[in-house]
């Protein structure tokens, strides 16, 4: 009886998913888990992309639109493996707590895997598993559906090397995001010279309707033009530890000088 019973919450769960599936992510976010998106949001959550990169402000809502992005695919494909890599486990924790509470505005039970420390799992044999950024903890994992890297940024060059044959199989979708630090690492990379595989969205601070004009006013005194236009403007600045300028070190290099050869 407690089977039948537990099989047909099972069933009604799958018709469920099957018809929220049908609906746009961004309409799906606004009439399932009450968050409103602004448009750029909307148009990041509709986005059929499998490779995007997202660089914007502090304080846009980044991981409020991912972690959206994530429950939605885990609650209506079953079997989906999301993982969400951040620089630290701290990160990754207040991810998963963003998730666990769209779960709860859908009536889902709360609950680890029994595995990770940081986990979601859903019903239908889906997971959400938040991991730091640190290369020797994530290996194993394999035929990952959704991989997103929050503050990609900051996150050691040989951990994205590390998390990247992950989608082999699965043919699963990649979101970097992050706001600039400096122009070096991947994520620089990528926004510089990923190519047109890469689905670039850039929001500045001025274009997030959630960021006053005089909030920005007194940032760009207290900040300085440096750090402002980094944090909020979405620009890749020159470390300050550095000597030279990038575009100054970059320009020492040419092409046509032929390498010394010694016999």
């Amino acid at each position: 009886m407690v089977r039948n019973r537990r099989e047909q919450v099972i069933r009604k769960e799958a018709a469920r998913a099957d018809g929220e599936a049908k609906l746009g992510l961004a309409e799906w976010v606004r009439t399932k888990l009450g968050f409103t998106p602004d448009p750029v949001q909307a148009r990041l959550l509709d986005s059929s992309s499998k490779r995007v990169i997202l660089n914007c402000t502090r304080q846009w809502g980044k991981s409020t639109v991912s972690a959206a992005k994530a429950v939605h695919l885990a609650a209506t494909q079953k079997d989906s493996l999301i993982l969400v890599v951040s620089p630290c486990e701290r990160q990754s924790g207040e991810f998963l707590r963003k998730a666990a509470g769209f779960m709860r505005r859908l009536g889902m039970k709360v609950r680890g895997d029994g595995d990770n420390a940081i986990s979601l799992a859903f019903r239908n044999g889906s997971r959400i598993v938040g991991l730091p950024g640190k290369e020797a903890t994530i290996r194993g994992f394999s035929a990952v559906s959704l991989l997103i890297v929050d503050e990609a940024a900051r996150v050691p060059e040989e951990m994205y090397k590390a998390i990247r044959p992950m989608l082999a199989v699965s043919n699963g979708t990649l979101w970097l995001m992050s706001t600039p630090h400096g122009k070096l690492g991947f994520f620089h990379e990528t926004w510089m010279n990923g190519g047109e595989a890469w689905e670039r969205v850039k929001v500045t601070a001025e274009e997030c309707p959630r960021i006053s004009k005089e909030h920005l006013k007194e940032e760009t005194g207290a900040l300085g033009a440096r750090w402002y236009r980094q944090e909020y403007m979405c620009e890749f600045e020159d470390t300050e530890s550095g000597v030279f300028d990038m575009a100054s070190v970059m320009a020492a290099f040419k092409d046509d000088i032929k390498p010394l050869v010694i016999p």
